[in-house]
């Protein structure tokens, strides 16, 4: 691989390129491959930030470094050198965390805490340590338009967000992270660029034809695909190796559009095995995909990608419909119990069949004899399944304690690897909504329409759609720690911290075998057992006392409710649910 320079940057759309750095300016020639270097003397980043962009054919205006580290002034400012070199860290005996067994935790840092930060969070990490988690997922932190944002807008790929602190904040948390023995996973977003600040197209061809749900399509397999495959590929070894992040989430890879001979995915897979057997620690590749297909964790020597492993939107799907009864939408095939027994024991609940939300035959049956369950990841919240809701309501809004517990007992002692969503440990009442603060009128008010127009299929009313441009969208959506002190928070905290040393308890909670898993329901009486080698769950979905003939020589854990056992007989009160152990 050719050596680079810091300022130099791959342009062969430029007739004309000159670097504005510090005071100056700087002009620069074409090289090979389309790469500009400078032709005059030029500052030392190592011996201190410089700042620095790009004037491009005879423009006065300053365009950022498509590889830029820094945004201190945001996304269309001039961007600055950082040194990831500098950072002293102290991680040098982290071993890692695998990701089976392993319990993930999702955050967005602009709303966890009152201050929105990175450090601000590393102050929490007890609290996740309390909860049994071992992997901390951070929402996209690459610098966006604006003060706040989900981060999916973001345009910068290689700078962390100034507004969470910054790159050197970003390694400060990882340490972090480290020395409380969690890992830490980087959701990343490569399917598009955001709307605001989007200045690549002015340097190559990052984009080409076509659309995808969020923005144009990113350029993997055509002309001078094979630099914008680079910028990918160093963008997810920087993660993973100057910041020390464990995995990375990667968004929405079925809008990833790839002819080529190699999958990006699977190129990405060959590059991260390889570091991670340089580092020496786990390193890990989840695949958000909305494909329902095996391809993307199958090993590489099996014809698949080889990602480590997969979001499951069916499990959530699943669970959502049986606890709060809502058939809106992509909601309706999981009304029936059988739904949730299927994706339990099978993985997936569309492998293959009518999806009435498509309108077409959707997924692909997982080959359960060879494909371990901590391969999919799953939830029973996450950011998006509130987020995308209309008013950004969490399940905590229509659903009881009992039932609360139900859906972190589903989540944390079945078959596959669990993740949590911020504040759900302690039923925050907080929303957690969309929210923009483009600068630009126009981008601002398209995006609240679009919003209203996403929800027309599911039956939501836009007339109760918030603002995503309003400042108190965002400070909604900001955790209120205070809950779990007193009241419900507290005894909803208690079950998650009961649950999760049964977790680790247990070696049939952890047991990665499809054929463990063994499922009934009862359709009538809305009753769902599961079966994991000597454990059973138990759980009356229904409004009415269950009974339930069960040879249970100990009960492991019991919603708030209770339960009772004589005689042979559990009897499960209205929306309650255990864990006990079988003769």
């Amino acid at each position: 691989m050719t050596a680079r320079g810091p300022y130099d940057v791959w342009a062969p759309r430029a007739s004309s390129l000159r670097l504005s750095v510090g005071d100056d300016v700087v002009a620069m020639e074409q090289g090979d491959g389309g790469w500009w270097v400078p032709v005059g003397p030029v500052p030392d980043p190592g011996a201190g930030e410089v700042d620095y962009g790009y004037l491009i054919d005879g423009d006065e205006a300053v365009r950022p470094d498509p590889r830029s580290r820094r945004q201190p002034d945001g996304v269309h400012a001039r961007s600055r050198t950082f040194d990831a070199s500098a950072h002293s860290w102290g991680d040098g005996s982290w071993t890692g965390r695998q990701l089976a067994g392993a319990v993930i935790y999702e955050l967005h840092l602009g709303t966890f805490t009152p201050e929105g930060t990175l450090d601000a969070a590393a102050g929490r990490l007890e609290h996740l340590r309390s909860i049994g988690v071992d992997l901390v997922e951070l929402l996209p932190v690459n610098s966006f338009g604006g003060t706040h944002n989900w981060g999916y807008d973001g345009v910068g790929w290689f700078a962390v967000d100034e507004s969470y602190g910054g790159p050197a904040a970003y390694q400060r948390f990882v340490d972090a992270c480290h020395a409380a023995g969690m890992g830490v996973i980087q959701d990343v977003v490569y399917n598009h660029l955001g709307p605001s600040g989007n200045y690549l197209p002015l340097f190559g061809p990052y984009l080409t034809s076509g659309r995808n749900t969020w923005g144009d399509q990113v350029n993997l397999d055509g002309d001078d695909s094979a630099e914008v495959r680079r910028l990918i590929l160093d963008n997810a070894l920087m993660w993973l190796d100057d910041f020390h992040v464990d995995g990375l989430r990667l968004d929405a890879v079925h809008a990833l559009k790839d002819s080529s001979e190699v999958h990006l995915l699977e190129e990405m897979a060959i590059e991260v095995a390889a570091l991670s057997a340089h580092r020496g620690v786990p390193l890990t590749l989840i695949a958000e995909s909305d494909l329902n297909d095996q391809v993307m964790v199958t090993p590489r020597e099996a014809g698949g990608y080889g990602l480590d492993a997969q979001w499951s939107d069916d499990f959530h799907h699943a669970v959502h419909v049986a606890l709060t009864g809502e058939t809106d939408g992509y909601y309706a095939d999981f009304e029936p119990l059988s739904a949730l027994a299927k994706v339990c024991e099978k993985g997936f609940f569309h492998d293959g069949t009518w999806s009435s939300f498509r309108e077409a035959d959707h997924g692909v049956p997982i080959d359960t004899a060879t494909m371990p369950t901590w391969r999919l990841v799953v939830c029973s919240q996450n950011h998006d399944q509130i987020g995308n809701r209309a008013v950004g309501d969490r399940i905590t809004a229509v659903l009881d304690d009992d039932q609360l517990a139900c859906a972190a007992m589903l989540t944390l002692c079945g078959p596959f690897t669990p993740m949590l969503f911020q504040g759900e440990e302690w039923a925050a009442s907080t929303p957690f909504l969309f929210f923009t603060s483009h600068v630009e009128p126009e981008l601002g008010k398209a995006t609240a329409e679009g919003r209203i127009g996403e929800f027309a299929k599911m039956g939501w009313d836009p007339a109760v759609v918030p603002d995503p441009q309003d400042p108190t969208t965002f400070d909604q959506s900001k955790l209120d720690w205070s809950e779990a002190e007193s009241g419900r928070g507290a005894r909803m905290l208690s079950v998650y911290r009961e649950l999760a040393a049964l977790r680790r308890s247990e070696p049939a909670l952890t047991d990665p075998s499809f054929g463990a898993v063994s499922c009934r329901v009862d359709e009538d009486a809305r009753f769902f057992s599961m079966v994991r080698g000597d454990l059973q769950m138990l759980i009356n979905f229904g409004d009415t006392e269950v009974d339930t003939q069960v040879d249970a020589t100990e009960v492991l854990f019991a919603t708030p409710s209770g339960i009772d056992v004589t005689d042979g007989v559990v009897t499960l009160p209205p929306h309650a649910g255990a864990v006990v152990r079988r003769a």
